[in-house]
């Protein structure tokens, strides 16, 4: 009989998007290795808001009841300044009537923690960072920084597709980048540093007294996001289910950066992502932001010392969408291909709609599939997810620009706050 089979995919980065590629293809029985470079991963972070978006793939991994126990369920943004009171209140109800889902905020390391269940731990490899990429007609092999026991020789693994779920960083896409320079078939935009507008200090509370903010203790519980007075930051905070607060504090740079980010990221070493370096500094500078909500008078301030100092990072937040997506075999995925600012709460989001649009290709591959049948699926992948992932970019900037008092921003938000419920029911019917 033929020699028939699904490919054989090797996943680097067990990131949130990596992780949920892991899980899909768990799911549809292809056989993949996760290879992550930290020994642990601490993910880090904030909240994370999830809902219609990504609800009904949840329920078809059967963790959606497990999800919902962990998440707080949430239906408005209210945007304030720091002195002025209230400009507006930011409804997600009509999500709920169109697609019977809720957005949730939910802690990011409890929804790093749901996803990693759901692969074997056999088939997450830690302390592996890949080193040397090499294809040929019919393989993909990484060569790892780990030693083999016996002849101490770099360890090497074999696949027919490698996906860099690396993060912005990725060294997956580095060596590619390399290799399609050397051949002259990389875009100029693609050798360009990635740059940032802003930088952001993000953490999670410890459990606290609620009844300090009855505000919280609502079913359907809402964020505060508060703009400074006459300084470029704003402050973002909601409730979770485990009574602990998240938080960010975005710092929108007069000027675009790049160089720092990237010493930033070598300094912090693994897991640099969300490195809790350089933290401190930004803590005194903001300790003075007062809270919109509580039954005292609190400022930031009371937030940080009620989290744990190992629960804090600053990072630097990087946008581009990269041109070159693939090659050969291999893909991108996520962070690796397009960073986003956090203002519109997309990225983690994007990554994981990035692994769903993957999986599906993958899985539709006939078996023992040729170049030419990855090739297709590859760019496939990139036509469907790209629109989307643009207008997710734009929109982030847009949002980014409103916080940092823009007037592009400006008007935007006038649009967006006088935008009726009914704009998107119509929406709903076309589509």
């Amino acid at each position: 009989m033929p020699n028939t089979k699904k490919p054989t995919v090797l996943i680097v980065g067990a990131g949130l998007g990596g992780l949920l590629l892991g899980a899909l293809l768990e799911k549809a029985e292809i056989s993949y290795t996760i290879f992550e470079r930290a020994l642990v991963v601490r993910p880090l972070g904030s909240g994370l808001i999830v809902g219609p978006n990504l609800l009904p793939l949840f329920e078809q991994l059967e963790i959606m009841d497990e999800f919902i126990a962990l998440g707080k369920a949430t239906t408005e943004n209210i945007i304030s300044r720091e002195k002025g009171g209230p400009l507006c209140t930011v409804s997600t109800l009509v999500h709920k009537e169109m697609t019977g889902y809720y957005n949730y905020n939910i802690p990011r390391a409890l929804l790093y923690d749901l996803l990693l269940k759901q692969v074997p731990a056999h088939k997450i490899y830690f302390g592996e960072r890949v080193i040397a990429i090499k294809e040929t007609w019919d393989k993909v092999r990484i060569h790892t920084s780990r030693r083999d026991i016996y002849d101490q020789k770099e360890r090497t693994y074999e696949g027919d597709i490698l996906v860099g779920a690396d993060g912005a960083y990725s060294t997956v896409r580095q060596q590619l980048y390399e290799r399609l320079k050397k051949e002259g078939k990389l875009p100029l935009t693609d050798q360009e540093d990635l740059p940032f507008h802003s930088t952001c200090l993000v953490g999670q509370t410890r459990p606290i007294d609620m009844d300090l903010f009855p505000e919280f203790q609502q079913p359907l519980c809402p964020f505060y996001n508060t703009m400074a007075a006459n300084e470029p930051f704003t402050w973002i905070i909601g409730a979770t289910a485990q009574r602990t607060i998240t938080w960010m504090v975005i710092h929108n740079l007069d000027s675009v950066s790049s160089k720092a980010a990237e010493q930033e990221r070598a300094w912090n070493g693994e897991n640099s992502e969300w490195g809790p370096s350089a933290a401190q500094a930004m803590i005194e500078q903001t300790r003075h932001y007062p809270l919109p909500i509580g039954t005292k008078k609190m400022t930031m301030g009371d937030i940080y010392d009620a989290t744990p100092k190992e629960l804090i990072s600053k990072v630097m937040l990087e946008e581009k969408v990269f041109e070159t997506w693939y090659s050969g075999r291999v893909v991108l995925l996520g962070d690796a291909c397009h960073k986003l600012n956090p203002s519109g709460a997309h990225g983690a989001v994007t990554s994981m709609h990035d692994a769903i649009a993957l999986a599906n290709l993958i899985y539709a591959l006939p078996s023992n599939p040729t170049s030419g049948d990855i090739k297709q699926a590859f760019s496939e992948y990139q036509t469907e997810r790209i629109p989307h992932v643009m207008e997710s970019f734009e929109n982030s900037q847009l949002l980014s620009k409103f916080m940092n008092r823009n007037m592009t921003g400006w008007i935007a938000f006038f649009l967006m706050k006088g935008l009726p419920d009914w704009v998107f029911r119509i929406t709903k019917r076309k589509m």
